[in-house]
């Protein structure tokens, strides 16, 4: 059965970022793309220069119009990403409400009908599922206007099923300050009553038990009756890389739909993929760079292309300790 994405979120002309980070992994797993492009840069802006344009919440507006006059509005998942001001954000939000709406909220029903010529058919109803990812900062500076944030708690996060913020981001949603692995889960557990099911904390500050060459993350899942919280130690990289956040959106997005209730495989493979992706990229870097000079912003653009048969079975190379 086909599985639809709406993807709103950034696109660069080169590299990967935003809609170029999550509509190709997505593809590659199967699921159909419309993408929604909120820039479109000639490149990301940790380049020395870069142009391009801003949509804004009017011209959102008129693009979702026309998908709806044709009547082929109707998706199985959103996926959200940057935004850098409160009107397109609030857009994003009604354009949200509005597909809810349409779409029923039954899974999986046993209900019949009949088409032209009489064959009886099973009909299915799905549920629409937002993924979002709340950016706004990291390492205690925001980097998006403040006036984002009463949108994002107050209207986003209510209406995300899995949502994958860094620590900072739980923090600012929550107002809770983390300083242990008790205070991530009692904030997972806030975001929870918030609205999504499922919530990643993609990176913290948490000291990791592998040592301080690895960082934290953290999960939590409540869906269905069941509850799962995994921790992970993930491998630190000597580099700055653009994009691994709409990547791991994506990839989460991917592997929740084939594993629904299982979020450490979720997860494990979700980051396996990253692990994989970043080994890739950086090794590629250093070639391009040479022994003795530091890799620049386009000599780190993410291997994407050269990693597909890594995103559509990825090795297991990083599991998660279940809680």
């Amino acid at each position: 059965m086909e599985c639809r994405v709406l993807s709103i979120q950034s696109h660069v002309v080169r590299g990967y970022v935003g809609n170029k980070s999550a509509t190709f992994p997505l593809q590659v797993l199967g699921f159909e793309v419309d993408s929604i492009n909120s820039v479109q840069f000639s490149n990301h802006t940790g380049y020395d220069h870069w142009k391009g344009q801003v949509l804004t919440a009017e011209e959102l507006n008129v693009l979702y119009e026309g998908i709806k006059l044709n009547a082929v509005n109707r998706y199985d998942y959103i996926l959200t990403g940057y935004s850098r001001d409160t009107s397109f954000l609030t857009t994003v939000v009604d354009i949200i409400q509005e597909l809810k709406n349409i779409n029923p909220k039954l899974v999986y029903g046993n209900d019949y009908f009949w088409f032209e010529g009489g064959k009886k058919m099973l009909q299915f109803y799905i549920s629409l599922f937002i993924v979002c990812d709340p950016v706004m900062g990291d390492q205690g500076a925001m980097y998006v206007p403040e006036s984002l944030l009463p949108v994002y708690r107050d209207k986003v996060v209510p209406l995300a099923d899995i949502l994958t913020p860094n620590q900072f981001e739980a923090e600012l949603l929550t107002g809770r300050k983390i300083n242990s692995e008790e205070d991530a889960v009692e904030v997972m557990e806030l975001l929870h009553k918030m609205g999504p099911h499922t919530v990643v904390l993609t990176s913290t500050d948490l000291p990791s038990k592998s040592g301080d060459q690895f960082l934290v993350a953290l999960g939590s899942q409540n869906r269905d009756g069941r509850s799962q919280k995994i921790r992970m130690e993930i491998p630190k990289v000597d580099a700055v890389f653009v994009g691994t956040g709409d990547l791991f959106a994506a990839l989460l997005l991917a592997w929740t739909h084939h594993h629904p209730k299982d979020l450490k495989a979720a997860c494990e493979k979700t980051v396996s993929v990253m692990h994989h992706v970043i080994k890739r990229t950086i090794s590629y870097a250093k070639d391009l760079s040479g022994p003795t000079e530091k890799p620049g912003a386009a000599h780190l653009e993410l291997r994407m292309v050269q990693s597909k048969a890594d995103i559509e079975n990825p090795a297991i190379v990083l599991e998660a300790t279940v809680l």
